[in-house]
Formats: C-alpha cells, sequence, structure tokens
C-alpha cells in the first residue's frame, strides 16, 4: 500500500512538473493562435463576398428603425461593429447620411457584433454542461445590447439624447486630428489569413470552409488545454486576481479590446473559459461591458483621422451609447443574466434552438422588416 501510495504521488508529482507546465502554455498559445485565426479568417470571407452587400444595405436606410435593423446586419454579415462604424462615421463625415440616422445605425452595430462569440459557442454543440455555459456567456452579450436598445433608442428617438451629448463631445474634439493604434494581434494573424485566400483565390465560400472546422477544432483543444493548465491555485488565481470583482473584469475587457481593436475577439475569447467552467455570468458581464466601450475607440480614431466633426459626433455618439448602456443596466443586470441562462437551457435541450436564434434574430427577422417597410 505504501509503495502504491509512493508511485501515485510521484506520478501526480510529474503532472505538475515545471516542463509539463511550460509544454501546455505552448500549447496553449499555439491553440489560441489557431483561434484568433479561424475567427480572423471567417471574418475575411464574409467580407470578400458580405462588405459590398453591407454597403447597399446603407443605401436603403430611410428611418431610424431601418437603420437600427441594417446597422446590425451589417455587422453580423461582417462580423465586425468596429468596421460598420467606421463605415457609418466615413459616410457621415461625408454627408451621405445625417446623423440622427447614423446612430440608430450604430446601436445595430452593437448588437450584431455578438454573432462572434455567439457561433463561437456553437463549436460546444456536443458537449452539452459546456455548451450550455458557452452559450449562456455569449448570448449574456446580445441580451446586454438589445436591452439597451430598448431603453436608449426610444430616449434618442424622443429627445436626441445621444445626439445631444456626442454633439457637445465633438465639438471639444473638433480641431484634433487623429491616428491608428497597433493591432498586435492582426500584425501575428494576418499574415496566414492572407496567405490562405491567396491559395483559395479570394473565394470567400472556399475560405469560410476552412476558417469554421478550425474553429471547432481549436476551440475543443483549447477547452481542453484550459482545463489541465487552469486548475488548482491557477484557477483560484484567475478567478481571485483578473475577474475578483466587476472593476478589475471591465478594465480588462477594456484594454484587450483597446489592444486588439476588436471585442469580437475579446468576447469569442471569454466563451471556452466560461465553457470550462471557470467563470460564472456574473463575472463574465462586466468584462463584456468593457468590450463593448473598447470597441469604439477605432471609430473615434478613424473619426478624428477625418476631421470632420459629424463624423467625429457620430463616433463620440458609440462611445456614449455604450457609457450610458452599462450605467443604465449594469443595476438591471439580472435581466440579460436571466434571459441568457434561459435560452441556454432550451438550446441544451434542442441543437436547432441555437441555429434557429442566429438565423431569425440577426438575419430573418430584421430582413423581413426592412423589405416590409423600406
Amino acid at each position: 500500500m505504501t509503495t502504491y501510495r509512493t508511485a501515485r504521488e510521484e506520478l501526480e508529482a510529474s503532472d505538475n512538473s515545471p516542463l509539463k507546465t511550460v509544454l501546455l502554455i505552448l500549447a496553449l498559445l499555439t491553440v489560441l493562435y489557431l483561434f484568433f485565426t479561424s475567427i480572423g479568417m471567417m471574418g475575411s470571407s464574409f467580407k470578400l463576398f458580405g462588405k459590398g452587400f453591407s454597403q447597399n444595405l446603407f443605401n436603403l436606410v430611410s428611418n431610424p428603425f431601418n437603420g437600427l435593423l441594417i446597422g446590425m446586419m451589417a455587422t453580423a454579415i461582417v462580423q465586425s461593429s468596429s468596421t460598420t462604424t467606421s463605415m457609418i462615421v466615413g459616410m457621415v463625415g461625408a454627408g451621405a447620411i445625417d446623423l440622427n440616422l447614423a446612430i440608430p445605425m450604430i446601436m445595430g452595430s452593437n448588437i450584431g457584433t455578438s454573432i462572434t462569440n455567439t457561433i463561437v459557442s456553437i463549436g460546444f454543440i456536443n458537449r452539452a454542461i459546456e455548451f450550455r455555459r458557452g452559450f449562456a456567456a455569449s448570448v449574456v452579450h446580445d441580451f446586454f445590447n438589445i436591452t439597451v436598445v430598448l431603453v436608449l433608442y426610444p430616449l434618442e428617438i424622443t429627445f436626441g439624447l445621444l445626439e445631444k451629448i456626442a454633439l457637445w463631445m465633438g465639438s471639444i474634439f473638433e480641431a484634433f486630428g487623429g491616428g491608428h493604434l497597433m493591432n498586435p494581434l492582426q500584425l501575428i494573424t494576418k499574415p496566414v489569413i492572407k496567405l490562405v485566400a491567396q491559395l483559395v483565390h479570394q473565394n470567400g465560400v472556399l475560405l469560410l470552409i476552412i476558417a469554421v472546422p478550425l474553429l471547432f477544432l481549436s476551440l475543443k483543444y483549447l477547452t481542453d488545454v484550459l482545463k489541465k493548465l487552469i486548475i488548482g491555485r491557477t484557477e483560484v488565481w484567475f478567478q481571485q486576481t483578473l475577474f475578483s470583482n466587476a472593476l478589475y473584469a471591465w478594465m480588462l475587457g477594456l484594454m484587450l479590446t483597446v489592444l486588439v481593436q476588436s471585442s469580437s475577439i475579446t468576447t469569442s475569447l471569454i466563451v471556452p473559459i466560461a465553457a470550462s467552467g471557470i467563470l460564472t455570468l456574473h463575472q463574465i458581464l462586466p468584462y463584456t461591458l468593457g468590450a463593448n466601450i473598447g470597441t469604439t475607440v477605432t471609430a473615434i480614431l478613424a473619426s478624428l483621422a477625418t476631421g470632420q466633426i459629424a463624423a467625429i459626433t457620430a463616433a463620440f455618439a458609440h462611445l456614449m451609447f455604450n457609457i450610458l448602456g452599462s450605467i443604465i443596466i449594469w443595476p438591471l443586470r439580472f435581466i440579460p443574466i436571466w434571459l441568457a441562462e434561459s435560452l441556454a437551457a432550451l438550446a441544451e435541450r434542442s441543437r436547432y434552438i441555437p441555429l434557429a436564434y442566429l438565423g431569425l434574430v440577426f438575419f430573418i427577422a430584421p430582413g423581413l422588416i426592412i423589405y416590409f417597410t423600406r
């Protein structure tokens, strides 16, 4: 018995050896790179056959509500609120659309950007418990944005709340120029994405066919590596340091998104961590709010670079939408959390529900409304 216990202790010690930890970290970095590359590749594939469609969608804007839905659909297509808000800001600066139509479009882009992390969560669809956790972590972002729109859209239409605040902020920065932040994540993934796109002759469908399996494969191994690496003391440190309180989680989401300039990336990153059971929705929500605010930096810089006060105002409207939304909804955070948990429970029972949710909310319903009200 003594010999058995000694051997067992030696085995456990070897499992926690520095060499294994280093190998796990290297594996984690490799899988993360594949994960980020697959998301970037998926976004690029949609841009190859979707960006023109997004621009055509913008031409259908005839009223603020249509603008809201069009901003949502356009962002769901290109999977980047930074891309669509920058396009909107540029169009405002060029005088192509008015500010009162641009602001609802920006609101819609906030909802549309959450489609990426919801797609990521579907990678766990064959693992019931992990899927429920990951899907809930992804759609809590959706429900937060939808709830904010339900509150702020009527205020904007009735009183011009965001427009007035943004005009005041824009006037302060009217004389300023701007630049662009370096995106370190894009620097290391873009060459591979560009190479693969060239190999498939810029065919968006083929690029998507490569990206989706790569995404699911990287997710599978990412979860496995996280479970082995973030366990015991590491897991406690992760929970008690990075996500020990709402402020820390919010700052982490904000800083990461400013660095990578994509809330889709930062909110997608948290999905496999949530699926592993390491974090709860109460810890994830403030991280998501920080990511929402961080993603406004790209449009702000783009607007400052134009030197047009109208463009600057539109960008600041995006910023204030997320700041005011966080302030208003945070005391009511139980609403998006409860909705996310409820939908995840339903999705666990039927695999068709998440697919129906994606199609209905992001494409079918807004498309039909736009068609019949244009």
